[in-house]
């Protein structure tokens, strides 16, 4: 392996730290891009040897009033390019029409560039094609990446001067949860201290997100009972004997260990990204993952999506496949004006990357922002297992914040969407929680129309 990286680190040494490149047709897609796309790279930290790869799409209804966002994927290590295909770009994979070799875009009628200019960054380094120029910057954790997305914000909009006065928020899913709240506290000082340029911060929204993640995975559980996945009679011998820690638990407690193999087995073969949808435990034997291999696409994988259901189940990682197929063709490299020789390949969700957690509980951020004039959306599909929406709920109630609004139904068409409540700090800050009803990890993939209106809504300061 260190032959292999060797000529890539001297190769990539010498080449210029910042791009920028309007993009104007993409393979795949017929015609000219009916949205502006600017691609390009930021170098930041020591001697920028890190160089952060972004997709800006500018906002398709006015891009000078609508809000600016910074948007992260979680991971850590997962493509903004994910995010972009499968949440809340403007381009989609178009799966009737598309095959193992030649993907298809449609536009997506429920892009968030419709009422908003988005910044999609592939952070933190490592990240899809985002790379280093030495082994040692390679290296990062939640905070010197929080630290290292605020310089390339504040280099972003010197160079993008007239997208300053627009509203900015700060913005991602899951793992992101835990570092976009120290971002937003590096913008919000950074304004304080009066560091150039100003940010014009308004606030934040993070979906499904990561922010202790020990509580976090501790409330599957709770989730697991509410849903039915676990008995009455089980949840609450697992409950008493475990003394409601079931991620920290003591290796001599017999009792304990016995009914978590029992909720093990209940829950086992559930998807934990959407409970109701089917587990593809064919590709990868971590569930949770898509492991790509070049090798799956000669066993026809890809055919997997149009057999009939009864020879094997659909599954969503099926669809992910289309995006190692478009991302890796040099046609689309060139046409992104990637770099060449600086990443091997590109993966969705690299969880190689040098990487290490060193925040472990994001809820004190929430709580400094608190006292800010700032507003922030968080909001989680309630379907999720990995990170269940009764354990955000909790440390959102932890910050002591005033309720204002009561629990509530939001409604798209005449059908609830979800249900939504209201906190306040000293009438200044505003928490707006709300799940998505059927929504997975992450709500926009599993319910776009219904995330669409509520970014609409809440951007507009609307009631959702």
């Amino acid at each position: 392996m260190l032959h292999l990286l060797l000529p890539l680190l001297l190769l990539i040494s010498n080449i210029g730290r910042s791009q920028s490149a309007i993009v104007e047709s993409l393979p795949g897609f017929p015609g000219d891009l009916p949205f502006k796309l600017e691609t390009g790279y930021v170098g930041v930290g020591e001697l920028e040897e890190v160089q952060l790869f972004y997709y800006f799409i500018e906002s398709e209804r006015s891009p000078k009033d609508d809000p600016l966002l910074l948007w992260l994927t979680g991971g850590p290590g997962c493509s903004a390019l994910s995010g972009l295909l499968f949440e809340i770009g403007p381009l989609e994979f178009d799966y009737s029409n598309s095959s193992g070799t030649r993907p298809v875009f449609k536009s997506n009628p429920y892009s968030w560039t419709k009422i908003a200019n988005i910044i999609f960054v592939d952070a933190p380094v490592g990240t899809g094609f985002s790379y280093a120029t030495t082994w040692t910057a390679y290296h990062s954790n939640d905070t010197s990446s929080a630290a290292q997305i605020y310089e390339f914000l504040r280099k972003w909009l010197m160079s993008h001067p007239k997208f300053l006065t627009n509203p900015l928020y700060i913005t991602g899913d899951s793992y992101s949860g835990v570092v976009v709240p120290i971002i937003v506290k590096e913008v919000y000082d950074g304004n304080e201290a009066g560091r150039e340029p100003q940010m014009n911060l308004v606030g934040y929204v993070l979906g499904n997100p990561v922010t202790c993640e020990a509580k976090d995975i501790n409330q599957r559980i709770p989730f697991g009972h509410k849903t039915a996945l676990i008995s009455d009679e089980l949840y609450e011998s697992t409950k008493s004997d475990c003394n409601g820690d079931y991620v920290n638990v003591d290796p001599t407690n017999g009792a304990c260990l016995t009914d978590l193999e029992m909720v093990s087995r209940c829950l086992e073969k559930i998807f934990l990204a959407q409970i109701l949808e089917p587990i593809c435990s064919t590709l990868s034997p971590n569930h949770t993952r898509l492991k790509w291999s070049r090798s799956m696409l000669e066993k026809n994988i890809i055919d997997g999506i149009s057999e009939p259901q009864q020879s094997r189940p659909w599954c969503r990682s099926y669809n992910y496949l289309y995006a190692y197929i478009w991302a890796n063709d040099r046609t689309v490299q060139e046409a992104l004006h990637i770099r060449e020789g600086t990443k091997p390949e590109w993966i969705r969700c690299n969880y190689s990357i040098s990487y290490t957690k060193d925040v472990l509980n994001s809820a004190v951020y929430h709580r400094y922002l608190s006292k800010t004039s700032l507003r922030a959306l968080i909001y989680s599909g309630d379907h999720d297992l990995a990170i269940p929406y009764i354990g955000t709920l909790d440390w959102i109630r932890s910050l002591n914040l005033t309720l204002v609004g009561a629990w509530s139904p939001w409604f798209v068409e005449g059908q609830v969407s979800g249900y939504s409540i209201l906190y306040s700090e000293n009438s200044k800050y505003d928490l707006t929680f709300t799940t998505i009803k059927g929504g997975g990890h992450t709500a926009p993939e599993y319910k776009p129309r219904e995330c669409f209106a509520m970014v609409d809504r809440w951007f507009s300061y609307y009631p959702l």
